[in-house]
């Protein structure tokens, strides 16, 4: 896997986080990588705006959220966690706090 500065290129995280959406389904690859280039496109989006987006809690309930990523790349590539492709980390506008989800529960993007 060819990577720079440790992180790898973006191919290979999408590959990544569908092998892992695949894992925790058991879905079609194709749809998990179908899935997979969604998070893909809301985080690069996120990564220049603030980005409104749906995806279903734990316990089943839709949460609509409006989240970005964009001046706080510092706090997450600075740390020293191991990357996980099953969640989606963001910084949540309305609570001023980080959040996630699991990556294969994305609903919509808008």
């Amino acid at each position: 896997m060819k990577t720079i500065n440790n992180t790898p290129n973006f191919r290979s995280a999408t590959l990544s986080r569908a092998w892992a959406i695949k894992r925790t389904t058991g879905e079609l690859f194709s749809i998990c990588l179908v899935r997979a280039w969604q998070i893909y496109r809301l985080t690069k989006r996120m990564g220049y705006e603030v980005v409104n987006f749906a995806f279903k809690k734990l316990d089943g309930t839709l949460r609509y959220a409006a989240g970005t990523l964009e001046n706080v790349g510092m706090f997450l590539k600075n740390s020293n966690r191991v990357r996980n492709y099953g969640v989606v980390t963001y910084y949540d506008v309305d609570a001023l706090n980080f959040r996630c989800f699991r990556a294969e529960n994305l609903i919509s993007i808008y």
